[in-house]
């Protein structure tokens, strides 16, 4: 399922309900249904971006690493494969935090499952 937030500062974000749910626990808020009121909005923005700080210190974990050679082959022999690109926590955080530091601007509540 998709999750579409909303805001009258920016356009909608969409995202996959998984992700989004990631995001939204991080703020203790349900992925049904919510807002992020303009006065929630520095708060949400400081742990947003904590998170994406994190994010970008980690690399990708072993199991994804296994997964990755386990596609592209041991031996090397990507078999005419691109090279390997993964989206990490801090890219799929990036567009709602852009949306609310808009939200914040304006003053504005950016809400969700309405």
């Amino acid at each position: 399922m998709l999750v579409t937030f909303k805001s009258k500062a920016s356009a909608e974000v969409i995202m996959f309900e998984h992700d989004a749910k990631r995001i939204l626990d991080l703020l203790n808020k349900d992925v049904k249904i919510g807002v992020i009121t303009a006065a929630e909005g520095a708060d949400a923005i400081a742990k947003l971006e904590a998170e994406t700080s994190e994010s970008r210190a980690h690399p990708a974990s072993d199991s994804v690493q296994r997964d990755i050679a386990a596609h592209h082959n041991e031996a090397g022999d990507d078999s005419g494969h691109e090279p390997v690109q993964t989206v990490n926590f801090a890219n799929k955080i990036y567009p709602l935090l852009e949306m609310l530091r808009e939200a914040r601007k304006h003053n504005n509540d950016v809400l969700w499952g309405v």
